[in-house]
């Protein structure tokens, strides 16, 4: 009977085709956004043998699975449109846009969503609404055995108001102007990483140069010691902030009440450092703050903005827990719901906790508490008590996911057979402590990923490393200068690549600069100009030098150097001991004029060649001169 009823579901599946399902990678589905005018590749998986057969704008195609259950058929080059509808056997994916797809890629300045870029633009979010700029937003993963083929998740999402708030600012931006300039739909593949280095998101064959990587990439192969540090480290973690919490005094007794006496407590200017008066130490410290509302307050909600705070912060008001931010950079954010605020006396009591470095409330940060559109500033005067004094800083972190290959084969590897237009990519401060590599790591990323694509041309947008940290007195050398040479030397050695400069966006106490539309608008100028636009999207790009006199004369690319008339700042020159003085300089026509009087025979110029400088060539369209040297690499 058993053998009947096996031959008889055989002999129905046979006459009425009981496949297995067809299954899709992630990124094809619904909403989907395929590259225009390229032969557009669609795979997927099924049983060995099965048929596939795909309809798509009024055509039909089809493939069978390999033995393995792969299968994969390509479609003609398609002009930009939509929405359509694929069918792929039972499925049905809608909602399909043909237009411009890029992969947008990098560390913690690409990833920054727009949420956090609020204040400067509350309204685009408030506005935004666009069926044509749709996001593809890549899982958080790291494999270091083998390149992945899918991805564990994701989905394509257009653009409104609740959907904007996690897509990328830079590569948000970006889109805009080209879904504006170019009236196709833009589609972005958004893959990257917080504190990622460049050796992360690159495979093994391309780090053959670099053993050191490799060995990395090799032992942390081992699930087993992954599993054993990352447990080490969540229990030493977990063991410092016990003990610190048990030897804080003000959790102890419960400092965040309103009725808490502080006429004991000294006090500080807010923003600044505790430990500018205390010394250096790691643990806790609790501040409180009196201010005054007026009646009807009860009633309302308000908005609190902290700035920032190194390292971690608790934060009450009138004894009630209103927010908590766990590390430094992000900004401290929290709203305030109704019945917090009271008429009359309001306290606001913040636990910071300091793990190592010097803590504090970031200087030239906003701290106010706003209500109906009225600020109350909290800068000024604060009273303090130390928690707790710890006798060790607090542990630090391997950071696993940061270590070499890891990323490319778990975020850029499973999108290969994806088509898309191009890459921007926004990276390198995580490589600041080894920047003369830097050429060579990105540039030998660049070629892997065309090749990876199989289309060599496939244009590759750098956004330059912005201005940061504070200003120095004397011409220095400089790492961040060093590493910004090699993204321009790249963008200058490697076709079809471009350079997005930023030097003057940047915030000299926050490495996530706010003013994310200047970035995004400066990568759709290179792309529009690599397109074949009649624009100019380059500042002034340096190309020659000449020595007269006491004088050095600098020369700039044609197209790039209609310049700004006038004095300018931010130029050394060089002795011929090697040492650099500030000079003078001047915009003559096309041409910089650098001296110093006390100079005779200079040697060489650097412009803007610091961490954080505030140099000011620009040419007439506004967009700044690349940081440069004359000297030869």
């Amino acid at each position: 009977m058993k053998n009947r009823i096996l031959y008889l579901l055989f002999f129905l599946a046979t006459i009425y085709g009981f496949d297995a399902k067809v299954r899709l990678p992630a990124l094809v589905s619904d909403g989907m956004i395929l590259q225009r005018n390229q032969d557009l590749k669609i795979w997927g998986y099924a049983d060995a043998g099965e048929k596939i057969t795909i309809k798509f704008i009024n055509k039909t195609y089809s493939a069978t699975a390999d033995q393995n259950g792969n299968w994969s058929l390509m479609l003609p080059k398609l002009n930009a449109g939509g929405p359509f509808i694929m069918t792929i056997n039972e499925i049905t994916l809608k909602d399909i846009l043909i237009g411009d797809v890029w992969v947008a890629s990098g560390q913690s300045n690409m990833e920054l969503p727009m949420r956090r870029l609020t204040p400067l633009y509350e309204n685009e979010i408030k506005n935004a609404n666009n069926q044509n700029i749709r996001f593809f937003t890549v899982p958080q993963k790291y494999n270091f055995k083998a390149p992945q083929n899918d991805l564990d998740g994701g989905k394509w999402e257009s653009t409104n108001p609740q959907t904007i708030l996690n897509f990328s600012g830079v590569a948000y931006f970006f889109a805009k102007e080209l879904n504006e300039k170019n009236k196709v739909p833009v589609g972005i593949i958004h893959t990257s990483l917080g504190g990622s280095p460049v050796q992360a998101w690159m495979d093994e064959k391309s780090l053959k140069k670099y053993p050191e990587y490799l060995a990395e990439t090799e032992k942390w192969k081992n699930d087993d010691l992954i599993q054993s540090t990352e447990s080490q480290e969540q229990s030493l973690s977990k063991a410092w902030y016990a003990e610190l919490d048990q030897s804080d005094i003000g959790l102890n007794q419960h400092w965040e009440k309103v009725n808490t006496n502080d006429s004991g407590w000294k006090t500080m200017m807010v923003p600044g450092s505790w430990e500018d008066q205390e010394g250096p130490f790691d643990g806790s410290v609790w501040f409180r703050k009196e201010f005054i509302l007026p009646k009807g307050v009860d009633q309302k909600t308000a908005f609190l903005n902290l700035g920032r705070i190194k390292d971690a912060d608790i934060t009450y008001i009138n004894g009630i827990k209103v927010g908590n931010v766990t590390y430094e950079y992000p900004p401290r954010w929290y709203d305030i719901p109704k019945g917090v605020l009271k008429e009359g006396k309001n306290i606001i009591t913040v636990r910071v906790i300091n793990g190592g470095g010097k803590g504090q409330f970031i200087a030239d940060k906003p701290y106010y508490l706003e209500i109906n559109g009225q600020k109350t500033d909290l800068k000024g005067e604060w009273k303090y008590k130390i928690g707790a004094k710890m006798e060790k800083m607090a542990p630090g972190q391997t950071f696993i996911r940061w270590k070499p290959v890891g990323l490319y084969n778990a975020m850029i590897n499973p999108l290969i057979n994806y088509k898309i237009r191009g890459f921007i990519w926004y990276q390198g401060e995580s490589n600041t402590g080894k920047p003369k590599e830097y050429g060579d790591l990105l540039s030998t990323m660049i070629l892997d990923w065309r090749s990876k694509w199989n289309k060599t041309d496939l244009p590759f947008f750098i956004v330059q490393l912005a201005n940061f940290m504070e200003k120095k007195d004397e011409p220095i050398e400089s790492n961040w200068a060093e590493l910004r040479e090699q993204q321009k030397q790249v963008s200058l050695s490697v076709p079809h690549t471009g350079l997005a400069v930023t030097i003057d966006v940047g915030e000299w106490n926050d490495i996530h600069p706010l003013n994310k539309k200047a970035v995004g608008d400066r990568l759709a100028l290179q792309a529009l100009k690599i397109e074949g636009k009649k624009i100019i999207a380059d500042g002034p790009v340096y190309q020659s030098m000449k020595t007269e006199e006491n004088t050095i004369i600098l020369s700039f690319k044609s197209g790039t150097d209609d310049l700004v008339q006038g004095e300018l700042k931010g130029f050394a020159i060089q002795q011929k001991d090697g040492s650099y003085q500030w000079a003078k300089a001047q915009a003559k026509g096309n041409k910089v004029i650098v001296w110093n009087d006390q100079i005779d025979n200079p040697v060489n110029v650097r412009y803007d060649w610091a961490d954080n400088p505030d140099g000011n060539l620009k040419n007439k369209n506004g967009l700044p001169a690349s940081p440069f040297t004359t000297e030869q690499n």
